[in-house]
């Protein structure tokens, strides 16, 4: 017995020391310190508990979070039944300081104060606040400690401190009223409504061009959005007006599993405003509508626009929420506008005609057919030619084109024919590697006219050209010539700037002809060419075979004073030339039988056509030194008569005047 007393008396002994501790001024006061390190401890802050008591049947405590945010609450308990009834208070002056808490960057003011009343198992908390420079009231209603229903009643919140308190600048500003009143959130039992109405809405041109880069005029808005949850399902409607743009959708869809049956509408007066929202950096007009539905499994999305003045249809299918299959019809699209919307430079208008019938393979990405045609389509020639710097002003081009692709394995096969009075391009088997970004493609190219290129060649051209080859672009860009020049045949490749090329039985004076040059020489000419287009650089190695001269002054000269006949013989020989931009240096070595031709450094400008060259004649047994200058279709001739008096053609002519001048003074 006297064991069992001892044992009582150190029990009711330790129930004695736990409620001095517990419920007593006096162990408040101890547990003070243990209860303010919990809480730092918890909330991973600095706060200072400024108040701290407990009794059997109520509490307060008071806590100073830092020097502007408090936060208190008081009430009732009972130990037994788990129940308590208690109010609160916060006073949150500066957010600012509580991101350890909050977990995110807070800023401004937050006050509120309610009361909790009930047991741990179900509870409810009801208070109101001014967050937002609102009149807020809440209500919601929690078991085990999860909300189960939520009511709110916010009016005229403030949406640019909505966005301050959240640290975004206040680039809208609007009074909101809010009703929220979800009677049950229980996952598959959802029943409640949801209300948004917004009054006197204003976009801030300011924040919209810091923040985003876009300038749009003053803004005004309004916003009504109701949405009613019923078991899985939820009905809304939104509707988002402003002077600028209007975004509306209804009608019904379920989040889980994912089931929607919904249509929607944007029409929007410039794309610029959504920047935001799309990170795309377009422009201009845009009316999209459609319809959303069906499940995750399968669902189907169609649009209608007049995107660039067309009428574009789009019909996409989805399975789980992966592009399974991508149908798009365009008729009468504006190329123009569309590049205005790109903010494009206006290289060129016309209508674009565009038909697509994609699927995805999954493990090869779309694969399917393209139909585009561009129709009445002319080319910006005068911002062309200030945008390229031409030296002319480009022709008036006009022209239409055609694709017709297939895309397999993310490779789009190509046919493609452009048709223009400047060329015709034609491209039968054009192979796009869409990963790699690399294009490899036969073409043929005509040009019915070339004169029509001077605003590119700088000079005047004759007669047509006909090109063919191959094309590829990947990191470097390689491109395969043939053609038909002059009767001779061309073989070149380019590659990047560098060009590398030869050709066999040219005929000069349809080379001359078609380069509007005297058409003084003809021969069967095997050249080789390289230049460099961006040094704008080069030299070409010519060899010259059976060449003949026409009439010209230089030769009927030297004829008429010698028994030189050019024009009787036929040369052999090489003609080299270095090429600088229109400059041209050549370096002539040609022979025959009885006579040859030489000259070391003949100059040309191609552009002004101006001549500056020296010319050795030379037969058996005359030499003749002769300079042109001038207008290559005229060229003045200079004749060294020192040195061709001393030839033995010159002693005769010598010999002439002396008979001629006896005659004379007899």
């Amino acid at each position: 017995m006297r064991t069992l007393a001892w044992i009582g008396v150190l029990v009711l002994g330790l129930i004695v020391i736990l409620y001095i501790v517990a419920f007593t001024p006096i162990g408040n006061a101890m547990l003070k310190p243990f209860v303010e390190n919990k809480i730092n401890k918890e909330l991973a802050i600095q706060s200072k508990v400024n108040t701290f008591l407990l009794t059997m049947d109520s509490f307060e405590i008071s806590l100073e979070l830092d020097d502007a945010n408090h936060m208190e609450a008081k009430g009732s308990y009972s130990l037994f039944s788990k129940a308590f009834d208690a109010v609160f208070a916060l006073d949150l002056k500066h957010l600012e300081t509580l991101q350890a808490l909050t977990k995110q960057e807070l800023r401004g003011e937050l006050r509120t104060n309610g009361r909790v009343k009930g047991t741990l198992k179900e509870f409810v908390v009801n208070g109101e606040s001014d967050i937002a420079s609102s009149k807020t009231t809440y209500e919601a209603t929690l078991i085990d400690f999860n909300p189960t229903s939520i009511i709110v009643n916010a009016k005229d919140a403030k949406l640019s401190l909505v966005l301050f308190m959240l640290s975004q600048n206040p680039y809208a500003d609007a009074d909101m009223d809010i009703d929220i009143n979800f009677r049950n959130i229980t996952p598959h039992k959802l029943d409640g409504e949801v209300r948004l109405i917004s009054k006197g809405g204003e976009i801030d041109p300011k924040y919209m061009l810091s923040d985003f880069n876009v300038t749009i005029p003053k803004t005004t808005f309004s916003l009504k959005m109701d949405a009613k949850l019923s078991g899985d399902d939820v009905a809304y409607s939104y509707d988002l007006s402003s002077n600028l743009f209007k975004i509306a959708s209804s009608g019904k869809f379920t989040p889980e599993p994912f089931g929607a049956d919904l249509r929607y509408l944007l029409d929007i007066q410039n794309l610029e405003v959504l920047k935001p929202l799309t990170k795309e950096d377009i422009r201009g007009p845009l009316l999209l509508e459609g319809s959303v539905s069906g499940s995750k499994e399968k669902l189907n999305i169609t649009a209608k626009s007049n995107l660039a003045s067309s009428s574009t249809n789009i019909d996409a299918l989805l399975e789980d929420f992966k592009l399974l299959s991508l149908k798009v019809k365009s008729e009468h699209l504006d190329v123009a506008k569309l590049l205005y919307m790109l903010k494009q430079p206006s290289y060129t208008n016309g209508t674009l005609n565009i038909e697509a019938d994609m699927t995805d393979t999954e493990t090869d990405g779309l694969n399917g057919n393209i139909i585009a045609s561009l129709e009445k389509a002319l080319l910006n020639s005068s911002y062309l030619t200030k945008r390229y710097e031409f030296k002319s002003q480009m022709p008036k081009v006009e022209f239409k084109a055609h694709l017709n692709a297939a895309i397999e394995d993310s490779t789009m096969k190509s046919n493609i024919k452009i048709d223009s009075n400047l060329a015709n391009i034609t491209m039968k088997k054009a192979l796009y590697d869409m990963k790699e970004s690399s294009l490899n493609s036969d073409y043929e190219m005509k040009i019915p006219n070339m004169e029509n290129l001077f605003f590119l060649t700088q000079r005047h051209l004759r007669g047509d050209l006909l090109l063919n080859g191959d094309i590829k672009n990947s990191k470097d860009l390689d491109i395969s010539i043939n053609s038909k020049i002059a009767e001779g045949v061309l073989r070149a490749k380019l590659h990047n700037d560098t060009l590398n090329a030869n050709i066999d039985g040219l005929k000069s004076a349809k080379f001359l002809y078609m380069m509007v040059y005297p058409e003084v020489f003809d021969a069967t000419i095997n050249a080789a060419i390289n230049y460099d287009f961006k040094q704008s650089k080069g030299a070409i190695d010519a060899k010259v075979l059976n060449g003949v001269f026409s009439k010209n002054k230089t030769f009927d000269t030297l004829k008429e004073f010698t028994k030189i006949d050019m024009y009787r013989e036929n040369f052999n020989g090489d003609i080299d030339a270095k090429l600088d931009k229109e400059n041209l240096i050549a370096f002539v070595d040609l022979r025959s039988k009885e006579a040859s031709i030489k000259s070391n450094s003949a100059k040309l400008n191609t552009k002004t056509k101006i001549i500056d060259a020296d010319l050795m004649l030379a037969s058996k047994k005359d030499t003749l030194n002769a300079h042109l200058s001038g207008d290559i279709d005229a060229p003045k001739v200079t004749i060294d008569l020192e040195k061709f008096l001393e030839s033995e053609s010159g002693k005769k002519v010598i010999q002439k005047v002396d008979k001629l001048l006896q005659k004379l003074l007899k």
